[in-house]
């Protein structure tokens, strides 16, 4: 090795030592003829002396920024007023004796300690520049360390690390494949796994009771400001296991990698039936760090006098509520962009109400009764001084859905309860009806067993068949996606069939794991916990990119390597394909 040690770890305890630093010229200082230079590498920073009489003061006064050197000298300490307090080497500096250039650097696009001020299309380009950002190293140290945290926790758990195959069979799965032509077969093509999903429940069919990877996941979904096109998951399958089983599996592995940061957590986790996420939040992956909770208040409208409410009532709709702490204040203004937050999440209006001592006023007060709106004050326990927002609609869910939209962005201005909350939501619908398509699709995964006694059900009334699926939430974020999987090929076929697969179709695209049900396969379930999204959350960070190594950006591209990009017309001539111009 060239260096001693790295520049980060040359303390107070190495005064008097000769040591050798490698790294890269951060900052350079000429003080009355004494140059001070600041040597970077992943560890942090070490003050490098030259004097005007070294032999190398020359090659020393020409370094510039991002110049790779090499240093060789004895360590003291600062003299009294020259201490850094803010800096782990900011008690000694290092006196070069020796010094060599490495490497020169050209004038880059953007200041290495202020990358984060470029553009995300400039520092995606020039990521190997980004990536010196002691922010960024620390995230992708804190990633690695993660991983290794899991690894370590589920070894002990008796689980065994298997990779499963990137190269397989397209199957639907929620999103679009990413395809890959193959040049064996001309005509034919492998995908992406979307999931790992037919492999670990075949595993578990093949007798390894517990497995686990971090597997590479592959979604063609359409774009989103905070979504990769590949992504990590931590994902994992047991074999004769509960969901309560699974959970503690689970809450002991977060235990684990939440300590590998510095945190502690309580467990068990809160459990949450998604019917009452819905009912009390609008969302299955509710923010539980605030208090706020949407009501339904549709029993205080069953006699009013305002149309709106009489038909969706009339309709089996339903009316939801939620206190808007200390907005009475806030201008026409302010509540036209709630309404329009509202609409854009399905609601055709808002109703806003602005609590004053003794009175209820707002441009739809007039339509209820002092008895009405004293019942609506009462239910959400509105004080003077606050509002309340009121929406209705002929879909249940979709009013759920909207007033949680809401209730995000009113929590904004709420004190946390607490830094981290997590929550399982269970009981999730097995399958949702598809009008377009005339058809039932999975809810989550075509894999996923029902709640037992909701069995025969099943074709007569499929909508109210609860499964055995469930989300890890935290802070708002969905962490990980389970369930409890079918072990039998016979109720696997009733649900594809739901789902308007034939036999012959299902025994097509799923034969793999059909053929696997049927041949001794045992209960079991598993769980894909998010990677990315833990470490992000983690590192304090707001988008999964700034854990991620060479990500993409928003529009799935890589501008450092220019992909997706053209191919050779010969590549394309051998694999058989045309394109098709449109």
């Amino acid at each position: 090795m060239k260096r001693t040690n790295y520049c980060g770890d040359i303390t107070a305890a190495l005064v008097g030592t000769k040591q050798t630093l490698c790294g890269w010229v951060n900052s350079y200082r000429n003080h009355g003829g004494v140059l001070f230079i600041d040597v970077r590498d992943r560890s942090g920073l070490c003050q490098v002396v030259v004097e005007p009489s070294s032999p190398f003061f020359d090659i020393a006064y020409g370094l510039r920024n991002e110049y790779v050197i090499e240093v060789t000298g004895t360590v003291k300490r600062r003299i009294e007023g020259a201490v850094n307090p803010h800096m782990k080497t900011g008690e000694i500096e290092v006196v070069a004796e020796d010094l060599k250039v490495l490497n020169t650097s050209i004038a880059l696009p953007f200041d290495v300690e202020n990358s984060r001020n470029a553009s995300e299309e400039i520092r995606l380009k020039y990521r190997y520049i980004d990536l010196r950002n002691p922010k960024m190293f620390a995230n992708l140290l804190l990633r690695h360390r993660i991983a290794q945290a899991a690894r370590r926790y589920l070894d002990g758990q008796g689980f065994i690390e298997v990779e499963t195959p990137v190269l397989t069979r397209s199957t639907p799965e929620g999103a679009r494949d990413y395809l890959v032509p193959s040049r064996v077969h001309p005509g034919e093509f492998y995908a992406l796994p979307q999931s790992p999903q037919m492999f670990k429940q075949t595993l578990m069919a093949s007798g390894i009771d517990r497995y686990f990877q971090l597997a590479r996941c592959f979604r063609d979904e359409d774009l989103r400001a905070d979504r990769q096109p590949e992504h990590t998951q931590i994902d994992m399958e047991m074999s004769f296991v509960t969901i309560d089983d699974i959970h503690e599996i689970v809450e002991g592995l977060m235990k684990e990698i939440f300590k590998t940061a510095g945190k502690e957590l309580k467990t068990p986790f809160l459990k949450l039936p998604f019917a009452q996420a819905m009912d009390q939040y609008g969302s299955d992956k509710p923010d539980l760090r605030y208090h706020l909770q949407i009501k339904n208040v549709s029993s205080l409208f069953d006699h009013t006098g305002f149309k709106v409410f009489q038909d969706v009532l009339s309709a089996n709709g339903a009316i939801y509520a939620v206190r808007a702490e200390n907005q009475a204040g806030e201008s026409r203004g302010h509540f036209d962009k709630l309404t329009e937050l509202a609409k854009k999440n399905g609601a055709k209006g808002l109703v806003w109400l602005k609590v004053k001592e003794g009175t209820v006023e707002g441009p739809a007060a007039k339509f209820f009764t002092p008895g009405e709106l004293a019942a609506l004050q009462a239910a959400v326990e509105a004080k003077p001084g606050d509002a309340i927002l009121v929406g209705s609609d002929v879909n249940v869910r979709t009013c759920q859905s909207f007033m949680g939209a809401i209730r995000k962005e009113l929590v904004k201005n709420l004190p946390k309860l607490t830094d981290w909350a997590f929550a399982w939501i269970t009981n999730f619908p097995l399958l949702e009806y598809i009008p377009e398509e005339d058809r039932w699709d999975a809810a989550h995964n075509p894999f996923t067993a029902a709640v037992e006694e909701d069995l025969p059900k099943l074709e007569q009334d499929p909508g109210s068949v609860r499964s055995y699926q469930f989300d890890l939430v935290l802070n708002g974020n969905e962490l990980a996606s389970g369930s409890v999987r079918n072990c039998r090929r016979d109720v696997q076929e009733r649900i594809l069939a739901l789902m308007k697969h034939s036999k012959e179709d299902a025994a097509i695209r799923f034969g793999m794991l059909l053929n696997a049900l049927e041949a001794g396969a045992p209960p079991h379930g598993g769980i894909g916990l998010g990677l990315d999204r833990i470490t992000a959350l983690l590192a304090g960070e707001e988008s999964i990119r700034e854990v991620i190594a060479f990500p993409k950006t928003a529009q799935a591209a890589c501008p450092l390597t220019e992909s997706p990009n053209t191919v050779d017309a010969s590549q394309l001539e051998e694999l058989g394909i045309a394109i098709i111009k449109k």
